[in-house]
């Protein structure tokens, strides 16, 4: 497996012996670990390495996981983020969940309830990061279309066929089919179905009206 794609599980606990457990678990697994014993040293050295997640103690002295939450959120860190409690900080973990938190587990935990927590917070990373990179897609080729491409654009993803859109503009439908085409190639996709697969649902996008594929 390629380094960059091995997960990294980076974990924030003041407790060096929950930290070295926490990390011989993930690395049981083919994960990576990097450990951390503070809120401060994490954010100095936290650089995003997706697929990547955080096991976080909510109680530590020189920053409580839920500041260091807060701190990721105000940054706009997509970091998905699972909190170790007590028993006695269930109510600041549900405060955590509410500022953006995926998932809490009690300590002592059970191997593998957290190595579920786990899995489930790299899963939504990956989808993040998916649409992350689809959005970038979207802007930069919306970024090439000209202005009549961008009004048959528009007119596409409302569901109108090339005739519908041709009548709206005020030009041929063979004019209309040639925008429609320029605009397919520009977002590198074949069919108009796979343009609206790019802004709505599947099952929405098929429910539109297709023009010529």
């Amino acid at each position: 497996m390629n380094n960059n794609t091995i997960p990294t599980v980076y974990v924030v606990d003041d407790d060096a012996a929950m930290r070295d457990s926490i990390a011989e678990l993930v690395e049981s697994v083919g994960m990576r670990a990097e450990l951390y014993p503070s809120g401060p040293s994490f954010l100095v050295a936290y650089a995003p390495q997706p697929p990547c997640c955080l096991v976080l103690d909510v109680r530590m002295p020189e920053m409580s996981g839920l500041t260091l939450l807060q701190r990721l959120q105000a940054q706009g860190s997509p970091l998905p983020v699972i909190l170790l409690t007590s028993h006695g900080d269930v109510p600041m973990a549900v405060a955590a969940m509410k500022a953006g938190a995926i998932d809490f587990v009690q300590k002592p935990y059970r191997e593998q309830a957290l190595l579920d927590s786990i899995q489930a917070a790299l899963a939504v990373d990956g989808r993040r990061k998916n649409s992350r990179e689809t959005q970038d897609h979207i802007d930069q080729c919306s970024n090439t279309l000209t202005a009549r491409e961008r009004e048959v654009f528009d007119h596409l993803l409302a569901g109108k066929s090339t005739k519908e859109i041709a009548l709206a503009l005020g030009i041929s439908p063979r004019t209309g089919e040639a925008h429609r085409r320029s605009v397919l190639r520009k977002f590198k996709v074949r069919s108009t179905k796979a343009l609206l697969s790019l802004f709505v649902p599947p099952k929405d996008a098929a429910a539109q009206s297709e023009p010529l594929a």
